[in-house]
């Protein structure tokens, strides 16, 4: 989702004219970068080992070469896309070159701010990043920005490839939803505000420890000064330790957790907790970028949430069906459950480390779960140990049918897709899971009795 002035400025066609680059993977983010890039006047070499041939919608251009990089002599920077290493667990070949001869090896959203600020705009950007509540928080925040006027976009790691995003003038807000592979390649990126939502175990392979983890997350703060906002989401030691560094840049610092979050009445398809908080946060940053309390509160209350995220797909004889896909980890899921008191819960995939024990404290709110994919025995072992009603349906099809069933014989209670496990053993994506379920919701609804 990108949210853009509806006559976007193009980029001066001769900004990087002489500027060579190196691209590194070329799936969707670096076939953004590598189109972006040409269309500013740079000359590029590009390389994907898994991609001997242009993607779509990439095509020959006289200043593209495709070929191996084998030496990046004369390169401004080469453009790792995210899911590449340069450090753990090992380094890519391209990674190591770079260090080797001295090239930067940068994001895509640190090549934005500086192509913004070489075409001489003044816009502010604005940083959200998190293991979880991204998205929500960057496209609510994006969407009351424009219902008042403002020219704003939001990309990055949701949605738009950050260097895709329009030109914007010296009024634009830029909305960047930062992973921490991201955050990892910024050099002079400067957010005028920034907020690191919450904190779970996530890519530690790529990090190593949750020290990695938190080490890379909080580079969303680096180069903020006086004037500028940190948000913090917790009240944690990570953020004890964050909030004596920024003090010390001169940042001002507010913290805004969950358990302070008050749910918002007038945002109906923003349910829970942690919902609220994602609204407080982006409250308290529109109110930094100069927004007044009515403005923010008209942009809440017309904001209609994102898919795959507490999504309500399909209703019929008081049964709701929520497609939560989007809750690829146990953390996202707590989210879920406790967003309602009673609910069939679909749940499975790929387990992240863990599982779901820490969901225990929940498993009140479950009156049966259904459980799909390579690692549903694992699950079912937890809920076995808990007392919880299950059965093991394999495919999300059988899940959804069986819940469907139970739910018109036995208890008209929500069926929640809140999968808290990765996509991949079944689905591409949590995208493809999400749509899978939601197409099945609407068949099922649509049945005649």
């Amino acid at each position: 989702m990108t949210t853009s002035p509806s006559s976007p400025t193009p980029w001066p066609a001769a900004l990087l004219a002489g500027q060579h680059y190196a691209v590194c993977g070329l799936g969707r983010n670096g076939a953004a970068v590598v189109q972006a890039l040409l269309g500013m006047g740079a000359t590029v070499q590009a390389w994907d080992d898994n991609k001997p041939e242009l993607p779509a919608p990439l095509s020959s251009h006289p200043r593209l070469t495709l070929a191996p990089l084998t030496d990046l002599t004369g390169m401004k920077a080469l453009i790792l896309s995210p899911g590449i290493p340069h450090h753990l667990p090992r380094p890519h070949p391209t990674a190591l070159l770079a260090q080797e001869q001295h090239v930067p090896i940068l994001s895509d959203a640190e090549l934005l701010w500086q192509v913004v600020r070489k075409a001489g705009s003044n816009a502010r950007f604005v940083s959200i990043t998190g293991t979880n509540g991204k998205s929500t928080t960057t496209a609510l925040l994006t969407h009351i920005l424009t219902q008042t006027g403002i020219p704003a976009c939001c990309g990055g790691n949701f949605g738009t490839a950050s260097l895709a995003l329009p030109a914007l003038g010296n009024d634009g807000v830029y909305v960047i939803e930062m992973s921490s592979y991201m955050l990892e390649r910024l050099k002079d990126y400067h957010a005028c505000a920034a907020a690191l939502l919450n904190l779970t175990p996530d890519h530690l392979d790529r990090h190593g420890s949750m020290q990695g983890y938190l080490e890379a997350k909080a580079h969303v703060f680096d180069n903020m000064t006086t004037g500028d906002l940190a948000i913090l989401g917790e009240d944690a030691s990570w953020a004890d330790t964050l909030r004596q560094r920024l003090d010390r840049q001169g940042v001002t610092v507010q913290t805004l957790t969950i358990a302070q979050a008050v749910p918002e009445a007038d945002a109906p398809f923003l349910p829970g907790q942690h919902n609220a908080q994602n609204i407080e946060t982006c409250r308290v940053i529109a109110r930094h970028l100069g927004l007044s309390e009515e403005q923010i509160a008209a942009g809440i209350r017309s904001f209609t949430g994102l898919d795959h995220r507490l999504q309500l797909v399909a209703q019929a004889d008081g049964i709701s069906f929520i497609n939560d896909s989007k809750a690829t980890n146990a953390e996202a899921s707590f989210h879920a459950l406790r967003a309602f008191p009673k609910s069939l819960w679909i749940a499975g995939g790929t387990a992240k480390e863990g599982g779901i024990t820490s969901l225990a404290p929940l498993f009140g709110h479950v009156r049966r779960a259904f459980l799909i994919g390579q690692d549903a025995p694992l699950l079912a072992n937890t809920l076995a140990a808990h007392g919880v009603p299950f059965e093991i349906s394999k495919t999300l099809e059988e899940a959804t049918r069986a819940a469907w069933a139970f739910a018109r014989t036995q208890e008209a209670l929500p069926i929640l897709l809140s999968p808290a496990c990765a996509s991949f053993d079944q689905f591409r994506n949590f995208e493809e899971r999400g749509t899978s379920f939601a197409t099945l919701a609407r068949r099922l609804c649509a049945e005649e009795p």
